[in-house]
């Protein structure tokens, strides 16, 4: 009865967005969902503003607002990435955006025409693929090794397609496989991105949520030739229901950007970008990341723990992560990763199968990602006993 655009009739719902569908039944522990920790939120905070903006300023907050974002919450992030981060350079300007998915879907809308290639790590986010895929770009993948992408299949990759238009990585502890890569392999891609004339998209949601180490340079910090677009987001440190994202990137892509998204939805809405500059002005954000830090070190030491309990003498594997929600599971040779979690939720636990998050059609995994953010420390500890059951199984 329907046709539907070339664009959307090749689209299949997000897994992710389908296995949320299962969490909301009652008794599910939330193994697949990648929220914050409801504890993580600064509740007074965002209540103390709210109740100031709507007394003090009603009409800033309900008006519409320019399409760049609020005036003073541009400069003051741009100051934060520049004072915290050392990136921004003269010729660089920055969007707010409704979240870091939009910086995604600005970047592929103003620099990609339908058939042109887009590498990107695998697995990678899920979100940002169907995003490529939307507006008909052929995606490539670089698998992923222990400190970042294979920067030997980029390269390969760089000289075999002949439209790439941009490369897109998650540096810090990424979505899916929780990987930090190496400040060898960030100044490796920037560089092959350099001789090759290619922009890369470096989406960063996770970077604050290190509990581990010492924090890497990100790939913008490096950018002396215009070549990175930087994603950055509130949604893990403030909280994701508000949608407050940012593109830094250079001005004439930022000038495109503002285009598309006055085509899109017109501006950020201003009470979310209000409460987030007033939050950065007036609040200790610097503590509260401190917090955030040692709630999410706390529990994936508890899954950690659990998991290697769960899979003694089976031959699960994993590698803990030095930050970020998420944890990738390789699953034994004889455990089906489909019907593995398919059992799994009918136990009551809701896991992500790790093919959700694979680039190219007939590349094979048998993995699963793993949250440890959103269930309680409690949900965890009988989340990964019925996981332990579900295997013995096989």
């Amino acid at each position: 009865m329907y046709s539907f655009s070339n664009r959307i009739s090749a689209l299949q719902p997000s897994a992710i967005r389908e296995i949320l569908k299962a969490t909301s039944q009652p008794g599910m522990i939330p193994f697949a969902a990648g929220n914050p920790a409801p504890e993580a939120f600064p509740t007074q905070a965002v209540r103390e503003i709210s109740a100031r903006l709507l007394a003090e300023r009603p009409v800033d907050v309900l008006q519409y607002g320019v399409t760049e974002g609020y005036g003073p919450l541009r400069e003051r992030v741009k100051a934060y990435m520049k004072d915290g981060f050392a990136c921004g350079g003269p010729d660089d300007d920055l969007i707010v955006t409704s979240g870091a998915q939009q910086v995604v879907d600005l970047a592929a809308k103003v620099l990609c025409n339908e058939g042109d290639a887009v590498i990107a790590e695998t697995p990678s986010f899920i979100g940002s693929l169907n995003t490529f895929r939307s507006y008909g770009l052929r995606l490539r993948g670089m698998p992923m090794q222990a400190d970042g992408p294979d920067v030997a299949a980029l390269e390969r990759l760089l000289r075999e397609e002949k439209n790439v238009r941009l490369i897109y990585v998650i540096p810090n502890y990424q979505n899916p496989a929780g990987t930090l890569m190496s400040l060898e392999k960030r100044r490796e891609i920037y560089a092959l991105a350099r001789r090759f004339g290619v922009m890369i998209l470096e989406d960063n949601p996770y970077g604050d949520l290190r509990y581990e180490g010492e924090a890497l340079p990100s790939i913008k910090s490096m950018d002396t030739d215009g070549l990175v677009i930087y994603a950055g987001s509130f949604s893990k440190i403030l909280a994701p229901g508000i949608r407050v994202g940012f593109a830094l990137a250079p001005q004439p892509v930022i000038a495109k950007m503002t285009v598309g998204k006055q085509a899109s939805d017109v501006h950020t809405p201003m009470f979310s970008q209000l409460l987030v500059d007033e939050w950065m002005a007036n609040y200790d954000v610097a503590g509260h990341i401190k917090t955030i830090r040692a709630i999410y070190r706390r529990k994936c030491a508890v899954m950690c723990e659990g998991l290697a309990k769960a899979g003694e003498g089976r031959g699960l594997s994993f590698v803990r992560p030095r930050g970020g929600i998420f944890l990738w599971c390789a699953l034994p040779a004889e455990i089906d990763m489909l019907e593995f979690t398919q059992t799994a939720a009918v136990n009551r636990v809701a896991v992500v199968p790790g093919a959700a998050f694979l680039v190219e059609p007939g590349e094979r995994v048998n993995a699963v990602r793993l949250n440890f953010s959103t269930p309680t420390d409690a949900q965890l500890e009988e989340g990964l006993a019925i996981l332990a059951e579900v295997m013995k199984k096989w």
